[in-house]
């Protein structure tokens, strides 16, 4: 009984099948180009031209991360004064700031402050939907850092920067100095 003869068992023998490129998945620091995935297994990457074009989508993703959040503050400002309208901004209430137990809110696990009011549903809505967009390309962003791969991590950290440099232009230093910022974080 000869066993040399293998033709028609996994592909050896005349018929082989030309082996798809796979996508590499490193858990170390690494330089790769070619065969790359950046969290998808359909964003394949399978050429220099590829890798390049890649790169500079993820800068882009980096400076729509930092342009959410600056738009987020913005939205968070307009529904503040539309809440404000018509209010004395100098009648402060003589209570204090801790809150009550009749205060603290059941189902927010949160506390009310005593300052707080309530937002309609149509501007939770888009506080909402932006917050989530914005949690959603922070963590896509930290998937991508999480391809150890140099040239990625770069790509993620020059989108950072350039969307804090365009977007980040003006502070109000008051509003800094008593809330302490908020500083590089997934969300």
């Amino acid at each position: 009984m000869s066993h040399g003869d293998h033709s028609g068992h996994g592909g050896h023998g005349g018929h082989e099948m030309p082996m798809e490129p796979m996508c590499s998945m490193s858990m170390l620091w690494n330089t790769q180009i070619i065969d790359t995935c950046i969290v998808f297994p359909s964003w394949h990457i399978r050429s220099n031209s590829g890798f390049v074009w890649s790169f500079f989508a993820i800068v882009l993703l980096g400076i729509l991360y930092e342009y959410l959040r600056v738009f987020q503050k913005t939205v968070d400002q307009r529904i503040a004064l539309s809440l404000t309208k018509g209010k004395s901004r100098s009648g402060h209430s003589s209570r204090s700031n801790s809150p009550t137990t009749e205060e603290r809110g059941l189902l927010s696990g949160g506390l009310k402050s005593a300052n707080s009011v309530a937002v309609p549903p149509i501007s939770r809505a888009i506080r909402a939907i932006l917050y989530g967009a914005t949690v959603f390309l922070s963590f896509f962003l930290m998937l991508v850092f999480m391809t150890y791969n140099a040239y990625l991590i770069l790509a993620v950290v020059l989108g950072a920067a350039f969307g804090h440099y365009i977007f980040g232009g003006n502070i109000n230093p008051d509003a800094l100095l008593a809330d302490g910022g908020k500083g590089m974080a997934c969300h």
